[in-house]
């Protein structure tokens, strides 16, 4: 992943925190996220409209984006001047569920330094495959994090 501007490091916390803002945003929902040489290809499923063109699935449709470098600097942008926005409801319900979600899972591959990443999501958990680079030839590694782990990694991340 590259350094985008303003950001001291490669930082997945705040990438996959601002790309989770705009899942939320579109009303996406079992993503899947693939790390591209150029940006990240994003696509999720969304309940359709009666005239929108996509593969659909009864009145779910499938959604792809190519978010670019500078396509994620914009929303990263655009996430930092939001802040603080959505958090939990009247209901006790998460209402920026996947901006939390990834800002978590960023923090834990800030923490592998990985040089590959993939990941889906179900239902509210996810399973990461990363690719680190190893003392000889590299290894992917498997990561799962079940819903009820990532409300509570979110609970914790917010304390």
């Amino acid at each position: 992943m590259r350094i985008y501007e303003g950001t001291p490091r490669q930082d997945w916390e705040e990438v996959l925190r601002s790309i989770g803002r705009f899942a939320d945003a579109e009303g996406l929902k079992d993503l899947l996220f693939l790390e591209r040489e150029d940006g990240f290809l994003l696509q999720g499923l969304l309940y359709m409209d009666a005239g929108v063109a996509a593969d659909s699935f009864g009145s779910l449709g499938k959604r792809n984006y190519e978010l670019s470098d500078e396509k994620v600097a914009e929303l990263m942008e655009g996430a930092f001047e939001s802040r603080g926005e959505g958090a939990k409801g009247p209901d006790k319900e998460i209402t920026n569920y996947y901006e939390m979600a990834l800002r978590v899972i960023g923090s834990y591959l800030d923490k592998q330094r990985p040089h590959d990443v993939f990941f889906l999501e179900q239902e509210g958990s996810f399973v990461v495959r990363l690719f680190a680079a190893g003392s000889q030839a590299g290894a992917h590694s498997l990561a799962e994090f079940t819903h009820e782990e990532m409300l509570a990694m979110i609970e914790k991340a917010q304390q």
